[in-house]
């Protein structure tokens, strides 16, 4: 077929003699077929090598990236059998298959989906590119297939016969046949089929799980890189012997089935050769159909504790360096939930641990264990909140504290007190950037002149998820959506901007990794004055880009512009 082909597009004057040379030299040492090769030397488009193929077999083209592919036809054959032959099945009329195929002369391919199938075979030609990204598209990664299988396997042990045993008798929700329950979350399948779910999730670098009750299905997503993946549906009929399950490894009521709970899961598993030993913060909440559970995943490998590393620009860590150096005074983390504000605060106090210097900090819940740091954990069902935990850490002689979140006036003011009174404060709120936090507090009833003289910097931070370094390729955007972006004229006139095409590495995600977006905000002697006369986040905001504050935009732009993320993840976590 090759010779073929290259003989074809040589008399047609398509390309020349040089690059067929050139394309038969990549095809042997690269594998493939010729047009395979030739489009990926850029010699010829995917379409054009159709073309050629359908006048060569004198079949029909197809191009594949149009074409709507119906679920069902793509059941009928395996994609074991897909891959083998380099085929694709597209439709079904009567007992007729059209089939996508590379080599539509190939009889033993036709011969064994006919057999396989039990239909007629109507081949149309479509390029091996364009066959590869639709196997992946419709059939998944080879590894997708086979977890497929896995938890399928895991679910077939459970038969008719089983499954009544899991199934759990209750005749209103305060009578809940306790023994059925707990018989249930010791069946062997069900330990199995959630320890998979557990491992399974390490192995993909997930962050959260979330098993979710619906009226007709069960839900278990997993949240990779920031995003939220649907991985499985196990049967609804296991729904109440895997929460139960769960509840019993995080050590909670299983019984109490009708308001919200905490727990944690500590397991250790084999992960590439060597062990490894995680812990799961675990939450269970009550809804319409069932409890939800949520898993953050607390991985100690995962915590980025060099500072250098997270994503700051130069200039802006400088500040934030210089602030956490201060004897005294406050630096607050600001963002939205997972945003990575907990990693910045364990950097900055990783940096400040030192023989001489006491931290205590106080969080809810405590995410991570750090030598040589007194870490109190918050129990507000007894009383033990932010500002009471505060209170009695300024008894304990501390040099610096961590207050894991400022939620209300009684916290701020007492952390305030601390900051003014010789003792170095970190902590985060709940903002939209760094300028808003300074009327966020004024707005829990904190004096300006209190903000002003205690507060020495805000950051505010969001996480954007990285190109896929593996199969990342710079991508055309016209300049005005550059310009609109935020972009300067002169500035797109050079930069380049790049996107993940999807491949092994990244499960043809684009995106692998996250990185951190960063705009710090050092409270000067000018700022501190506009504080003062209550001037509006607007005009701090102004002031400081004056003074050379990155923005969370900015931030963005500058690490699209070095190939670490893409246009629309900046876009998505920033506003300009």
């Amino acid at each position: 077929m090759s010779g073929k082909l290259g003989e074809i597009l040589l008399k047609e004057k398509i390309i020349t003699a040089e690059q067929l040379k050139q394309a038969l030299e990549y095809q042997k040492t690269g594998g493939g077929r010729l047009g395979n090769a030739l489009v990926k030397l850029g010699f010829l488009s995917d379409d054009e090598v159709t073309a050629v193929l359908s006048r060569q077999y004198g079949v029909p083209s197809i191009n594949l990236a149009y074409f709507e592919v119906d679920a069902n036809v793509i059941k009928l054959i395996p994609m074991e059998t897909s891959m083998k032959y380099q085929i694709l099945p597209l439709s079904r009329v009567g007992s007729s298959l059209t089939v996508a195929m590379v080599d539509p002369t190939n009889v033993f391919a036709m011969d064994d989906i006919k057999f396989m199938t039990g239909f007629n075979i109507e081949p149309v030609v479509a390029s091996e590119t364009a066959i590869t990204e639709a196997i992946k598209k419709h059939y998944g990664t080879v590894e997708d297939v086979e977890r497929k299988k896995e938890i399928e396997e895991i679910v077939s042990f459970i038969d008719e016969g089983q499954a009544e045993s899991v199934e759990l008798e209750a005749e209103d929700e305060s009578t809940l046949n306790l023994a059925a329950l707990e018989k249930a979350a010791e069946e062997a399948p069900v330990i199995k089929l959630v320890n998979y779910i557990l491992t399974d999730a390490v192995k993909r670098g997930a962050s959260d799980i979330h098993m979710e009750p619906y009226e007709k299905e069960y839900r278990v997503r997993y949240r990779v890189d920031g995003m939220l993946q649907t991985m499985m549906n196990p049967p609804n009929k296991l729904r109440d012997a895997i929460i139960s399950r769960v509840k019993i490894m995080a050590k909670l009521d299983i019984s109490e089935k009708r308001l919200p709970q905490d727990g944690r899961i500590m397991i250790r598993m084999m992960h590439n050769g060597k062990k490894k030993q995680l812990d799961f913060r675990v939450s269970v909440l009550p809804t319409l159909h069932g409890e939800k559970v949520v898993m953050r995943l607390l991985d100690k490998e995962n915590l980025r504790l060099d500072m250098t590393k997270l994503g700051f620009e130069a200039e802006s860590l400088a500040k934030f360096q210089k602030a956490i150096f201060k004897p005294y005074g406050m630096v607050l983390v600001t963002g939205p939930t997972g945003s990575g504000k907990t990693n910045t605060l364990y950097s900055s106090i990783a940096q400040l641990n030192k023989p001489d210097t006491n931290i205590v900090t106080a969080e809810d819940p405590v995410e991570f264990q750090l030598p040589g740091i007194n870490q109190v954990q918050m129990k507000e069902q007894i009383g033990l909140n932010f500002a009471a935990a505060l209170r009695s850490f300024l008894r304990q002689d501390p040099n610096i504290i961590l207050v894991g979140e400022i939620r209300d006036f009684e916290t701020a003011e007492i952390a305030i007190k601390a900051a003014l009174t010789g003792h170095l404060v970190l902590s985060t709120l709940h903002t939209n950037d760094a300028p808003s936090t300074i009327s966020r507090l004024m707005n829990m009833g904190i004096e300006p002149f209190l903000v002003a003289t205690s507060v020495h910097l805000i950051a505010a931070q969001r996480l954007a998820r990285r190109v896929c370094q593996d199969c990342k390729m710079a991508e055309d955007i016209a300049p005005q959506v550059l310009i609109d972006a935020g972009y300067t004229p002169e500035e797109v006139k050079t930069v380049k901007v790049y996107k993940g095409q999807g491949c092994a590495t990244c499960g043809n995600k684009g995106y692998k990794g996250r990185v951190g977006l960063y705009e710090v905000l050092e409270i000067t002697d000018e700022l501190r004055e506009l504080i003062l006369v209550g001037a509006s986040a607007l005009e701090i905001k102004r002031k400081a880009m004056e003074q050379g504050m990155i923005t969370l935009r900015r931030s963005g732009l500058i690490k699209v512009a070095a190939g670490m993320t893409t246009l629309e993840e900046v876009i998505r976590e920033t506003v300009l």
